[in-house]
């Protein structure tokens, strides 16, 4: 059902890999709601994705950039721009990878070359996208910047690694920078909390199918899946949410407040 919640807004959406991706189901919505938008991710990421077609469904472009180079993110905001005809309303950043993870490295053996590049990727990158709009004053005002993190920022999960320090990063850069761009620009940031989803980056992370479950089992309302994020993304980018701004908002289902639910003591009962 569209309420036309984003009609007339314009934006950039980064990270859309293929249907599964949060960004993919976030662009899908957002054009159901009116929204017009740029679609951008790595150039190895758009070789090894399905993004045509998402660009086909919702009259997108493409803007190939890589999110860690800053010459790459000036020239896709400006060519944003161009192509949109004015400033941007709403950007959201999904972007994540661990090469740690990847290459099966223990958090107690990492390679720090990988650690650095995926701390480059996962965090500081949400750094850049949001100096390069801020110098480029190409944000609108009461304008939206999303990016997508996990509660691992906040507790231990032993096997998503690194990138729960990626993610804490993250988490902090978008208090830091939204003070900033609130203060000067009228702009909002926010990072939306996501139960763990079956998407391309997070099933690389060891045990992942137990820990959908383990996670849905916790939460009083069940995880929330790609589309329910995309849905909450779309009111965080609407006029209905002007004055949210610096959060870190737990979309989980309420996982994020569970000790521990009746179906998992039921688990350790048996």
């Amino acid at each position: 059902m569209s309420y036309n919640l984003l009609k007339g807004k314009k934006g950039i959406i980064f990270g859309a890999l293929d249907e599964n991706s949060i960004a993919w189901k976030t662009a899908e919505r957002v054009h159901e709601e009116g929204g017009e938008f740029v679609l951008t991710n790595a150039p190895v990421a758009l070789r090894m994705g399905q993004i045509n077609a998402l660009a086909e469904k919702t009259g997108s472009q493409i803007i190939p950039a890589d999110a860690t180079s800053m010459s790459d993110l000036e020239n896709l905001v400006e060519k944003s721009m161009e192509i949109l005809g004015g400033k941007i309303d709403f950007v959201l950043h999904s972007i994540g990878m661990s090469i740690n993870v990847r290459k099966g490295n223990a958090y107690t053996d990492q390679n720090y070359d990988w650690t650095q590049k995926g701390t480059d990727i996962s965090a500081m990158s949400f750094h850049k996208v949001m100096q390069t709009l801020y110098k480029k004053d190409a944000m609108s005002e009461w304008g939206s910047i999303v990016a997508l993190t996990y509660m691992a920022a906040q507790r231990v999960f032993p096997d998503y690694n690194d990138m729960a320090d990626n993610k804490a990063y993250l988490e902090s850069i978008a208090r830091s920078f939204g003070y900033f761009f609130g203060k000067d620009k009228k702009v909002r940031v926010n990072t939306i909390s996501q139960s763990p989803t079956p998407t391309t980056a997070g099933s690389g992370v060891k045990g992942f199918d137990g820990f959908i479950n383990y996670a849905d089992k916790m939460s009083p309302l069940g995880n929330a899946t790609a589309l329910d994020c995309a849905n909450y993304t779309v009111s965080m980018f609407s006029d209905l949410t002007k004055k949210v701004t610096l959060q870190n908002l737990f979309h989980d289902g309420g996982f994020s407040n569970v000790g521990v639910s009746n179906e998992v003591m039921e688990a350790f009962s048996k």
